[in-house]
């Protein structure tokens, strides 16, 4: 009783110090020292009024009620034939939770999408357009995007218009050469928790929408990149050893796959263009022979005039200076004077500086080509490529796509991959599960060493294994999408939580049989009664039962707000007593698969613990007596002594 009034009256002084300052410092007009010191009260009144009442109810009442059910829920399992049933079980629902993954499979993506920081609409007009032209088509889908924006105002940060050079998908690969028939728009966003509930998302489908159907014009709106580039979500590498021929069954492939009529694919567009013009300059020999002059030096005075040629340098102090001469740009964009120029050379025969007009010696002709040929491992290769639509999976998308190609009639000398996402989600899979099963091997040496034993290192990295369970049906039940990336990292962090129980539980078990031999006096497990080593089990778990729920607890209500997005600001809390509560964000989007992969796992792996190790410790225990038994068959009995 005085330990109890000690208390209430040090927290009765603690309450009246905490209202002096707060008193004190509202007079003097401090806000946020007098919200801190308010907020403390109000605090300290909780705990003594609240928490602590809750949390004795919970020690001294709820938690050795949860015990006194522990001990006799374990000593049930443990009873007959119901352990090797509860293994079998447990096996069958490993089993059977992967099947539910199989059949109702929720939605798998590589990497988490959060609402896009930015929105890039990347503007192509055919090749040959000069830096005017594109100029001229981008004012006019400024002039449509200051239409759509307007709703969206308050979370725009700037909005940035590029023409020609670094106007290309960073997403895809660089492409060479000058762009100056491309151009991007960046509509740049502010940061989630200034959005006020407007979502960056629907700004983009909006934008997506408006800039539809503009003719002559190849519009792609795309969001920034989440995690490394990886390429378009859908990628497809057309292989071959002809150009001609990957050209016509990339644009035959793009028009089968339009005609199947698969939503979610945004547009698909081929990495080679047929209509780049090209300028050939046909050489007639005789009449350079006959003028003495070579393809070389028509050829050499054509670049200088288009490309420039340096032909000496100026040097001021330390620093030099290239001097490149070429035609100035009225005549280095007129084919007539690029034509008309002459060439200057001496004459081989005579020795006479002679001019010959290149016209004279050559023609030229109008024609297209390619934009680009690209290799890959010494190949022709041709990419149809296109992003997803918001709401739908690429992984589905691109299923569907692998299922078309096989009814695709293919010419012979032709192979196809899929690559990009897809590729690298596959990769990147592999690496988790050989990381996951690199840390179980050596949580599993570490293990042996420790306990000295190998079938005890085996009943944890079981658990660590049926800990999936709960991973595997909380996806089923709840249908969140699954993250390559972050819930293979969740899975990972999981395999050390349920490794620290389990071992906790175990070593504490052993700690009880240890000291039973001692008591008895003997140096072997199996010369204990069962009816010890189910004693120990028994009182073991329920020993380890606190702290292995509370681990399960803190961690679950930790993980909790990362999950759910759950964001408050302490520090305007403090100042102006406003929390700025919000749900959301991006960091919830990227590392709230995770935590949901944690809580999934830890809530099946918490039963787990509790419940199925001990039966895989009575099992191991039961079977490691078998071979001893087995042994004493085949025991070679001493000889009987004859009677003097």
């Amino acid at each position: 009783r005085d330990a109890r009034w000690r208390r209430i009256r040090n927290i009765l002084l603690m309450a009246f110090a905490v209202l002096l300052f707060t008193i004190a410092f509202h007079l003097s007009g401090a806000l946020a020292w007098r919200n801190l010191f308010g907020i403390a009260l109000a605090v300290i009144l909780l705990n003594f009024f609240l928490l602590r009442p809750a949390t004795l109810l919970f020690q001294n009442k709820l938690m050795p009620a949860l015990e006194r059910g522990y001990n006799l829920f374990v000593k049930g399992v443990l009873h007959s034939f119901v352990p090797p049933l509860v293994f079998m079980g447990t096996i069958g629902l490993l089993f059977g939770s992967v099947i539910l993954l199989t059949v109702f499979p929720p939605p798998v993506e590589f990497f988490p999408s959060a609402d896009p920081l930015y929105v890039n609409a990347f503007v192509e007009l055919p090749l040959g357009k000069d830096i005017e032209a594109t100029n001229n088509a981008v004012v006019e889908i400024e002039d449509k995007l200051e239409e759509v924006l307007v709703p969206y105002e308050s979370i725009i940060d700037e909005v940035l218009v590029q023409i020609g050079e670094n106007t290309s998908d960073p997403n895809a690969p660089p492409e060479p050469g000058v762009t100056p028939h491309k151009a991007r728009v960046t509509v740049s966003f502010v940061a989630y928790q200034k959005r006020k509930g407007i979502s960056s998302l629907a700004a983009l489908n909006d934008i997506r929408d408006a800039l539809k159907g503009y003719s002559g014009v190849q519009i792609v709106v795309d969001k920034n990149a989440d995690g490394p580039p990886v390429g378009k979500p859908i990628n497809l590498e057309v292989k071959g050893e002809k150009i001609d021929e990957l050209a016509l069954q990339s644009e035959s492939i793009m028009n089968y796959f339009n005609s199947l009529g698969i939503d979610g694919i945004e547009e698909l567009k081929a990495d080679i263009d047929l209509g780049k013009p090209e300028l050939i300059i046909n050489v007639d020999r005789e009449a350079a022979r006959r003028y003495e002059i070579s393809t070389f030096a028509i050829a050499d005075a054509i670049r200088t005039s288009v490309y420039g040629k340096e032909v000496s340098k100026f040097k001021q102090g330390e620093d030099e200076y290239e001097i490149f001469v070429r035609l100035d740009p009225k005549y280095r964009n007129n084919v007539n004077a690029l034509m008309n120029q002459s060439v200057i050379f001496r004459s081989q025969s005579n020795g006479r500086i002679m001019q010959v007009p290149i016209s004279a010696v050559a023609k030229t002709e109008f024609s297209s080509t390619y934009n680009s040929i690209k290799r890959k491992n010494m190949d022709r290769m041709v990419t149809i490529s296109s992003n997803v639509l918001d709401g739908y999976n690429a992984n589905e998308i691109v299923e569907q796509l692998t299922n078309a190609m096989e009814d695709y009639d293919l010419p012979q000398g032709l192979t196809y991959e899929f690559t990009g996402e897809q590729k690298q989600q596959a990769e990147d899979l592999a690496f988790l599960l050989f990381a996951m099963l690199i840390a179980v091997f050596i949580i599993f040496i570490i293990l042996v060493t420790l306990f000295n034993s190998i079938t005890q290192p085996i009943i944890i990295v079981l658990s660590i294994v049926f800990s999936t369970i709960g991973v595997f049906l909380g996806y089923v039940l709840t249908g969140k999408t699954i993250s390559i990336v972050f819930t293979g990292v969740g899975i990972i962090s999981l395999a050390g939580i349920v490794v620290n129980n389990a071992i906790v539980l175990i070593d504490y078990i052993n700690v009880l049989i240890n000291k039973a031999m001692k008591e008895q006096g003997i140096t072997s497990r199996q010369d204990l009664s069962s009816q010890d080593v189910k004693k120990a089990i028994v009182e073991g778990g329920a020993t380890r039962l606190r702290p292995v729920l509370l681990t399960a607890i803190t961690t679950v209500l930790g993980l909790i707000p990362l999950a759910m997005g759950i964001n408050i600001n302490f520090f305007t809390i403090i100042t102006d007593l406003n929390p700025n509560y919000s749900v959301g964000g991006d960091n919830t989007a990227m590392w709230g698969p995770m935590a949901w992969t944690v809580i999934y796992g830890l809530i099946f792996a918490t039963f787990l613990t509790l419940i199925v190790v001990p039966v895989m410790y009575w099992l191991e225990y039961k079977l490691s007596g078998v071979p001893r038994g087995i042994m004493s068959i085949f025991k070679r009995e001493p000889k009987p002594k004859l009677a003097e």
